[in-house]
């Protein structure tokens, strides 16, 4: 869940080091720290506060050092402290260890160590890397590394420098993402590609069990049990502009207004117009087999689960296919029946998510054929599934999903329409839905264009601390992720359900003091959600309507409405979740929250 960058070449280190941590900082994090090798010794220096925090540390002193690793922490195990910041130093002071990862034996390890007279100085579980490496270094940092690593149990993404071995930093990886840059003379390791984009776009990711050795000319890359393993360079695409800011206040922001453009790169060449279908090439070498599937599981968290949700209208509506959607932290606990014929999507923007990738081990496991949907290329999940797609989002740095969430409702539309055309759905369907598909992004631009409307109305409730969210049919999925986007940005307690739901329990609630955001377009279920909103304004509740272009009938009934262009009624999400990403936005922002990193939140969560 946090940042780990190790660099090592023939520039001043700590310059490198402290940007790769700031490219970093969306991830979320709670301390900062570095260490590197000068001539008195190993120093390290660590703070709890933020980059700036240790900014200052630094600026009490002079670095000439051109090795070194830093890191920047959530909290796991230990409170945020000086001394729980990482690296974490062994005994000696001669060892330093970065961590990303949950030690699920550090305890026993701890005390084990304790009796051979180490002396622990914190409350986190990576310490017991630095002092386990210690225990088994007699000169060779590789060899310690290893036979360390061969003791714990959980999961690791590490950067380890010694005294000893000046010229050189071990890196491994166990279900935490490590990435190492190769540069003119100088080689980087970090655990996101936005840490080295600056000096390099040729990568090579490790993979699970494998650990490197990088000097300044070179690295290596073997598995925990010495095999060695030939690298596989990866070039990104990424530049460094698309992580800055632009000119935008925030990250969020800027990729809320990114949309258009995402929505377009996830659909380029990708639309059969003549025939009225999709061709995905990520899942051309299954297409014999796609039109016979019998069930569908889709495993994600968080907003990919609520994608994923939506995805499920979709399928079953345009294909018929059965679809089941699963909480990927549950699917692998709870023992999941899958039968021939069951084919499993992973969703996952990081393509990193730890639940998601055990549910998709799990689904690997018991024989199903596994299907990724993701935007990190490279990403575990891009590598381990059996084929997938890529949504095209590019860098989302904002921890709140934004396009992302619209990329992977994007591809999920052209699969079900995929599906649907290899089965029942008529080639002039299938045209139809092709031209909704290609006029998104431009309906996407038009709402944007009227940014001002929801920020006049985010002004009258941003003092408001309960929201609730209604939708029904494909809209609901989009319900609950604009109380998620709310509940995360800025601390408002909201909560998405079913419109026809309210009557069972959540009705209780309403009163002159909750607002209720419905979203009541024009489709199948329209004269139900207005009912559902006679029911609120029976109890004063204050009403934001979401509604479709042209509809007076419901303006006499809400308090404040946004309009969003018509389309077909499975593209709908696509419109209606834009204006519930403003009004999120800018509600936090009025509240003076802090959006771009939102507390306790992570936007890669690599732990269980």
């Amino acid at each position: 869940m946090c940042g780990i960058i190790g660099y090592i070449g023939e520039k001043e280190a700590v310059p490198i080091l402290v940007e790769g941590l700031k490219r970093m900082e969306y991830r979320g994090y709670d301390s900062a720290g570095l260490a590197v090798i000068e001539k008195e010794g190993l120093i390290c220096e660590k703070t709890v506060g933020k980059i700036t925090d240790l900014e200052v540390l630094l600026g009490k002193r002079r670095f000439s050092s051109t090795m070194g690793i830093a890191h920047t922490r959530w909290a796991t195990h230990g409170e945020p402290s000086d001394f729980n910041a990482h690296p974490h130093i062994d005994c000696k002071g001669e060892i330093a260890v970065v961590h990303n990862g949950i030690i699920e034996n550090y305890m026993a390890l701890r005390e084990l160590l304790e009796r051979k007279g180490h002396q622990f100085r914190t409350e986190t579980d990576t310490e017991v890397l630095a002092h386990l490496i210690e225990e088994y270094y007699q000169g060779d940092l590789t060899e310690a590394t290893r036979m360390a690593l061969t003791q714990v149990e959980g999961t690791y993404g590490i950067a380890v420098l010694c005294l000893h071995n000046p010229g050189q930093i071990v890196a491994a990886r166990k279900g935490s993402p490590l990435v190492i840059g190769k540069g003119q003379g100088e080689h980087i390791v970090a655990s996101d590609v936005a840490a080295l984009i600056r000096y390099t776009n040729q990568v090579v990711y490790l993979e699970d069990g494998e650990l490197a050795v990088i000097t300044k000319d070179d690295f290596t890359i073997s598995t925990t049990e010495k095999v060695k393993v030939p690298p596989k360079f990866q070039e990104i695409s990424w530049s460094l502009d698309m992580i800055e800011k632009s000119g935008f206040p925030h990250f969020m922001l800027k990729e809320i207004f990114e949309q258009p453009t995402t929505l377009r790169n996830a659909v380029r060449g990708r639309l059969n117009e003549e025939e009225g279908t999709a061709r995905l090439n990520g899942l051309r070498l299954y297409y014999d087999d796609l039109p016979h599937i019998k069930r569908i599981i889709f495993t994600a968290c968080g907003t990919s689960w609520h994608a994923a949700l939506a995805g499920e209208y979709m399928i079953e509506d345009l294909a018929h296919i059965p679809v089941e959607v699963e909480y990927a932290s549950e699917f692998r606990y709870r023992g999941p029946l899958i039968d021939e014929g069951t084919v499993v999507f992973v969703i996952s923007q990081s393509g990193e998510t730890a639940d998601t990738l055990a549910a998709m081990r799990e689904a690997k496991r018991k024989g199903a054929t596994t299907l990724g949907i993701c935007n990190v290329v490279g990403s575990t999940i891009a590598r381990e599934t059996d084929a997938g797609v890529y949504i095209h989002a590019g860098p989302e740095i904002g921890v709140a999903s934004t396009k992302a969430f619209t990329s992977q409702l994007m591809v999920l539309a052209l699969i079900a329409l995929m599906l649907g055309r290899m089965r029942d759905l008529s080639a002039e369907q299938g045209r139809e839905m092709v031209e909704a598909i290609n006029r998104i992004p431009d309906q996407v631009e038009a709402i944007l264009s009227r940014e001002k409307e929801i920020k006049k109305i985010a002004s009258t409730f941003a003092q408001s601390n309960n929201f609730l969210y209604l939708g029904r049919s494909y809209n609901f999925p989009v319900a609950l992720e604009g109380a998620l986007k709310l509940k995360e940005i800025s601390y408002v307690h909201a909560e998405g359900y079913p419109a026809a739901e309210m009557k069972h329990g959540p009705i209780a609630l309403i009163d002159e003091n909750m607002p209720v955001v419905v979203i009541a377009i024009r489709d199948s279920l329209y004269d139900k959600v207005l009912n559902n909103i006679e029911e609120v304004k029976a109890r004063k509740g204050m009403v934001i309507a979401i509604a479709t272009e042209g509809d007076r009938r419901i303006k006499g009934m809400v308090d404040h409405i946004f309009y969003v262009p018509k389309t077909l009624e499975f593209l709908t999400p696509l419109l209606t979740v834009i204006p519930l990403q403003l009004l999120a936005y800018h509600i936090a922002v009025l509240r003076g929250c802090h959006v771009d990193q939102p507390r306790n939140l992570a936007k890669s969560v690599t732990v269980e």
